[in-house]
């Protein structure tokens, strides 16, 4: 016990909480995976061990992404956000005229040679909120002149959602609430956040007349809205939810994963529920808002700006995305597809999960080498007073 407390002094660096949240995310993340892709492995004719395996083995390409960021000093996101950013353009825009079509989207590219797709959202995501954590930090003296501070920041979020929008509208719609409360914590005045809104009016518009998803996005809606008739997938949803009682059916005991669509990614939160109870779904909640919190701390800690904006607007895109998840699983949203961070099963979206909780990582590791000379100093201070 002692080495291995030892070996996690010496590799695993910041936050010590946000590391115990990621195990238990990622131990849920296997169990329940390995439960809901048995249907899924059956229809195809295939070993569930071999989802099992390519899930694990993403899985831990997420986690080694998250420990190599975490070793970065967390001011060398703010060099490479705009270049990552100007990359973003061009790879929306291929994706979305040349891109894999899959259920009527083309949001994904196929990288030769091995065959596997990338969605270039996931790395537009990331970048817009670490850039949009830069300008917001360079521009705390001049917050309030419009011309110089809010135009560009305006025009980058506008052009990301909007070509996001043409393939996948609840994406980003949670990025756009994203920008908005990470300019909120940012000190942009109220009047300019209504400006905002009026961006994304225009650029939601726009990706809605030429994109591929406004009129799913439409429908799911109206079928959320429609008092008389619940869809196939929220009904199945309920059956899950419902039948959990406190403490679940058990691992591995769900019924519901051979009726619901896409149990191991959009509805695992329902699986999780099914087998292990009301308790294991608010132990679920509770990791995500401890997240949260944790990943908000920054905002007060940090000596620089950039760091707890850039803490906060990370923090803020995976929980709000999980509530989501969770909000359509048991009914209060509708339908969107999002994925559960960290424990749906996935391939670029635990990836850039992974970077995303590993710059977080960094950002509470530099906050802690700062406070401990100023900690050191306080007591030297106080033996010679």
């Amino acid at each position: 016990m002692q080495t291995i407390k030892l070996w996690a002094n010496r590799n695993l660096k910041g936050d010590p909480v946000i590391w115990v949240i990621v195990f238990f995310l990622s131990v849920i993340s296997i169990l329940v995976v390995y439960s809901a892709t048995g249907t899924l492995a059956y229809k195809r004719d295939q070993q569930v061990e071999q989802y099992l395996i390519n899930h694990t083995f993403l899985l831990l390409l997420g986690l080694f992404a998250m420990w190599v960021a975490h070793k970065v000093d967390y001011r060398y996101y703010s060099r490479i956000s705009r270049l990552a950013l100007l990359l973003s353009v061009p790879l929306l825009l291929y994706a979305y005229f040349f891109g894999s079509n899959i259920n009527e989207a083309s949001r994904w590219i196929e990288i030769p040679l091995i065959n596997k797709t990338f969605q270039p959202s996931d790395l537009a995501k990331l970048a817009l909120i670490s850039n949009l954590a830069a300008m917001l930090s360079k521009r705390q003296q001049n917050i309030e002149d419009f011309k110089k501070s809010l135009i560009p920041i305006l025009i980058w979020i506008g052009i990301i959602c909007g070509l996001i929008a043409l393939t996948n509208f609840s994406s980003a719609m949670l990025l756009f609430a994203t920008c908005m409360l990470l300019m909120f914590v940012g000190r942009v005045p109220i009047k300019f956040l209504f400006m905002l809104v009026l961006v994304g009016l225009v650029a939601g518009s726009f990706a809605f007349m030429v994109g591929q998803r406004g009129g799913t996005a439409v429908s799911r809606i109206q079928d959320f809205l429609d008092p008389t008739e619940i869809s196939f997938q929220a009904k199945q949803s309920y059956i899950a939810i419902a039948t959990g009682g406190i403490t679940g059916k058990g691992p591995g005991q769900s019924d519901q994963r051979n009726f619901l669509p896409h149990p191991y990614s959009d509805f695992i939160f329902a699986i999780i529920v099914e087998e292990y109870g009301l308790a294991g779904g608010v132990f679920v909640i509770f990791l995500y808002l401890a997240l949260l919190y944790r990943g908000m701390l920054a905002v007060s800690n940090s000596e620089r700006a950039f760091g707890g904006l850039l803490s906060a607007g990370l923090s803020f895109a995976l929980v709000l995305q999980a509530l989501v998840n969770i909000g359509v699983a048991v009914g209060v949203l509708p339908v969107t597809g999002l994925p559960l961070p960290l424990v749906s099963m996935g391939g670029t979206s635990l990836l850039f999960t992974g970077l995303s909780l590993g710059i977080i990582l960094s950002v509470s590791r530099g906050d802690i080498k700062e406070i401990k000379p100023v900690q050191k100093e306080s007591g030297n201070y106080a033996k010679a007073a």
